[in-house]
């Protein structure tokens, strides 16, 4: 692989455009896709209907940009759907289940407080397999792999987990008792527990050890049960005597939802390094890579989580809040003040390791207020010289601190994490 891996960013007339990002942003083995509003490309306008309408056209959107880089549904990898109303997901199932014929991606659902439109029932946003990779790599016909097992709880609309090239992500898992198929007794603590338990099941059924995670995202319904939740997570990381030796912990996201499917207090869905790659990467090519976590003190730190990820070629940035590092407080302000460090942070920590903001493929915005996307849109856009990221924008009830809001990315990692000498 070359270090001079070029970010490919590219938009479509056949769906949605916005200045403020990219429909699609390719880099190395992966598409990173915008989130996709029920909005017809044509009148720029909410269609017409009902949610199953909706989803119909987020959907059919997701599908063009597919299908203007030459790659079919079947190579996505994940799909978030994000929901006004949680009760509405058996209708957008229905709908959801006539794009997908075949290899199951992963999903995760949630019902958030808004979306940047106000008539929106549903969003979604996708990743997607891109076996060509970018230039200068040469094209690899990589496997999908997409696989589920017994010991964690089955959907017949989401693969347990989509392996492709070097990542794994694992779908949502909803604190659910595989034998039963119902959600275990107690309360938010057991719940995260199963969670997690659930997650391992399914790393250890493809030989996946825990600590291969790089970035998790805890969906919560109620903020005030984050101590509770951490108390429990922090028994999961580390997990293995190597992990403790270094004191590694994935990135985190913390994300208030509205409400979680079958009630659940907590959901948690991860991505995950995957050393050995996908058929028929040569065992040479794929071997002993590295996860590198670092921390720089010029962002806020916490204990459990690591600021900057990296694997093979991306690293994940957990989600940074509104925090001065040197007062460790919320900075003074509105929301455009609160973005303004949010993503400085995420610069400081994308600079701690020799990067630019321009490296960034994929940025999500969580909101306290989704009317303050246009004062942050004013800061946000003097970030990046280059083609914008794409991005995913939704209105949550509550964020750690009590901030306005709260960043997280993914970023291009052009020189790889090859074994270090």
């Amino acid at each position: 692989m070359a270090a001079g891996i070029i970010k490919v960013s590219r938009n479509t007339e056949n769906a949605p455009k916005s200045e403020l990002s990219s429909q699609t942003v390719a880099f190395s083995h992966y598409n990173n896709f915008s989130a996709q509003l029920p909005v017809d490309p044509k009148t720029g306008e909410i269609v017409v209907g009902d949610v199953k309408e909706q989803a119909k056209q987020c959907l059919t959107n997701i599908k063009a940009i597919v299908e203007s880089i030459d790659h079919v549904m079947d190579d996505v990898v994940k799909i978030n759907v994000f929901l006004k109303d949680i009760a509405d997901m058996e209708a957008v199932d229905e709908v959801y289940a006539t794009f997908f014929d075949n290899l199951i991606p992963t999903r995760t659902v949630v019902q958030v407080a808004a979306l940047p439109m106000s008539d929106a029932l549903v969003q979604m946003d996708a990743l997607i397999s891109n076996g060509e990779g970018t230039a200068p790599q040469e094209p690899c016909p990589l496997v999908k792999l997409t696989r589920n097992t017994e010991n964690a709880p089955k959907n017949a609309l989401a693969s347990h987990t989509v392996a492709f090239s070097h990542y794994n992500n694992i779908s949502a898992q909803l604190p659910v008792d595989p034998k039963t198929g119902a959600m275990v007794e107690g309360g938010v603590k057991e719940q995260t527990a199963q969670c997690l338990k659930n997650m391992k099941a399914i790393l250890e059924s493809i030989d996946v050890p825990f600590d291969d995670i790089v970035k998790i995202n805890l969906y919560l319904s109620d903020l005030a049960n984050v101590d509770a939740v951490n108390e429990v997570y922090s028994t999961f990381f580390p997990d293995s005597a190597i992990a403790r030796t270094v004191a590694y912990v994935p990135a985190r996201s913390v994300i208030a939802v509205d409400a979680l499917p079958m009630g659940a207090l907590v959901q948690i869905d991860a991505s995950v390094s995957h050393g050995d790659g996908t058929p028929p990467q040569e065992v040479e090519d794929r071997h002993n890579i590295v996860i590198r976590a670092n921390n720089t003190d010029a962002a806020p730190r916490n204990p459990l989580h690591t600021q900057t990820v990296a694997f093979s070629h991306y690293n994940h940035i957990a989600a940074q809040l509104p925090v001065d590092v040197a007062s460790n407080a919320i900075v003074a302000g509105g929301a455009k003040e609160q973005a303004e460090q949010c993503l400085k942070n995420i610069k400081a920590i994308v600079e701690s390791v020799d990067h630019v903001m321009d490296d960034i493929v994929k940025i999500n915005i969580h909101l306290k207020d989704v009317a303050d996307i246009d004062a942050i849109n004013e800061v946000y856009t003097t970030f990046f010289q280059g083609d914008l990221p794409a991005r995913t924008v939704v209105g949550v009830s509550q964020i750690e601190m009590d901030a306005l809001v709260q960043i997280d990315a993914v970023v291009s990692n052009g020189e790889g994490t090859l074994p270090q000498a």
